[in-house]
């Protein structure tokens, strides 16, 4: 049976043709088409993603749109969490001239560029990650509140997240990953892991390799190296906690898994850009100009 997902699929009664649709954990799944696009970002986790005879490692920060006849699949997946930005195909048309993108833009490679797969997707590194989930974040909560004059909003929205996705660099090199499975569950480990102090040692031990192939499978994977990974990994969750709690920045340094809140400001400085406070003084702002409240974050306890 051909399993197609259609607009309807997503579609709130209104019709208004753009939705975001979060995976907490996505189970192994097929699509063998698609008369919508979907953008997809994956926010942590890891898996596989198979488009015919070619198989993509995906961890946190792979950004690529899934859309027409081609069949994808989720496999191998540990706790793999992703958020799809969909929207139809008619309103991607109708709205956005690829010529303003420019000829070498990521736009191209990922909404017009006719298969390979393989041209379709971007890295996005910590600081890109971070901006992008607060774009989208914008465009949830428009789409949540759905007050008058929301369709204009929200597309305007959600052309920012196209945007900005087009400024970024998508001239990554291809990304061959031996044991991919053994790396994936690394990944997964690291995501739920990511404040505990670990060694590559150990880490080379729960993947089965020895300590120089998993570090390059590692570096294949993810384009960086563990420890990297792991302050990324810290850092980005800093930034949720910053966005959407009023919590000291030592205690948020803490949290995460930083035993030093002046090494912690300097790595957030580093790949944010700006300091803890003024990116939490940023949020404060634009959370003032959101209505409406969201879920509360499963913060996690760390024993430091």
């Amino acid at each position: 049976m051909v399993r197609i997902l259609k607009a309807t699929d997503w579609l709130r009664p209104d019709g208004y043709p753009i939705a975001v649709v979060r995976v907490e954990s996505q189970e192994p799944f097929r699509v063998d088409a698609h008369n919508s696009c979907a953008l997809v970002v994956i926010l942590g986790g890891s898996g596989l993603h198979v488009t015919g005879q070619e198989s993509w490692m995906l961890s946190a920060g792979d950004c690529f749109v899934i859309s027409g006849s081609q069949p994808h699949d989720y496999r191998s997946v540990h706790d793999l969490q992703l958020v799809n930005v969909l929207c139809s195909n008619k309103l991607l048309s109708n709205r956005i001239n690829p010529q303003d993108f420019g000829g070498d833009s990521a736009f191209r490679s990922l909404f017009t560029t006719k298969p390979t797969w393989r041209r379709r997707r971007l890295r996005l590194d910590g600081h890109q990650l971070a901006h992008t989930e607060e774009l989208i974040d914008q465009l949830e909560r428009e789409l949540i509140q759905r007050d008058d004059g929301f369709q204009f909003l929200a597309t305007a929205h959600f052309m920012t997240v196209v945007g900005y996705l087009s400024r970024c660099d998508c001239s990554q090199g291809e990304r061959y990953v031996p044991a991919a499975v053994q790396i994936g569950e690394t990944i997964a480990y690291l995501e739920n892991h990511y404040q505990k102090n670990m060694c590559v040692d150990d880490l080379a031990k729960m993947a089965r390799m020895s300590r120089r192939s998993f570090l390059r499978a590692f570096r294949a994977a993810t384009g960086t190296s563990p420890i990297a990974h792991v302050i990324q990994l810290r850092i980005r969750r800093a930034t949720q906690l910053l966005r959407r709690h009023q919590l000291s920045v030592t205690a948020i340094a803490f949290k995460v898994g930083f035993r030093d809140s002046n090494y912690f400001s300097r790595q957030f400085r580093k790949i944010m850009g700006v300091s803890p406070r003024k990116y939490q003084a940023g949020g404060a702002v634009r959370e003032s100009h959101a209505r409406g409240s969201e879920p509360a974050l499963d913060i996690l306890s760390v024993n430091l």
